[in-house]
């Protein structure tokens, strides 16, 4: 099975993560999470080990750091990367090669040729928005598969398409990517 790098950044679906986390741990594969700051402080990242079994990772620079180079060693390890859930920062800064947290310098890290997966989750006016747009379509053109959002209700209170997609879509797409690679 595969080394699977999870990124997460902050959304209020990072239950889904973890959900994610664990389908594939049960399906046999070794998860690794990297979260954003942000993410850390919404959901503590022991949940991930709990449920992976494998480290989490929050930041390159606290005593937490489990090497001196741990992206170096993250994006070795990857032979999968999927973003999930991606804000819409996150995609900002991976669309753009912005190495400023964990996350976007294990992106950098991880071998152009294995496959990366980025599910989008925020607001769907956030999600319509140009600039969003232009970096996921940025990031497809960089290599990158895309896992649409779902539509539906939002804890905003607003309704449309942004929801990440649910855990069993993610891990399909995971498990087709990993095969045909």
């Amino acid at each position: 099975m595969s080394r699977i790098v999870l990124g997460v950044s902050a959304s209020v679906s990072l239950y889904k993560a973890c959900d994610l986390a664990s389908k594939l741990t049960q399906a046999g594969h070794a998860v690794r999470a990297v979260l954003t700051a942000r993410a850390a402080q919404l959901i503590n990242p022991q949940l991930f080990e709990a449920v992976s079994g494998e480290p989490a990772y929050t930041d390159e620079f606290d005593a937490t750091r489990r090497s001196s180079m741990d992206h170096i060693d993250l994006g070795r390890w990857a032979e999968l990367l999927v973003v999930a859930p991606a804000s819409a920062g996150l995609i900002g800064r991976l669309a753009n090669g912005m190495a400023s947290d964990l996350l976007t310098t294990t992106a950098l890290a991880v071998p152009a040729d294995r496959p990366r997966l980025v599910a989008p989750a925020m607001n769907p006016v956030m999600l319509a928005q140009p600039a969003v747009q232009r970096n996921l379509a940025r990031l497809v053109e960089d290599g990158w598969s895309l896992i649409e959002p779902g539509e539906g209700h939002h804890a905003c209170g607003d309704a449309g398409r942004g929801r990440l997609a649910e855990p069993a879509e993610i891990q399909r797409r995971i498990e087709e990517a990993a095969r045909t690679s």
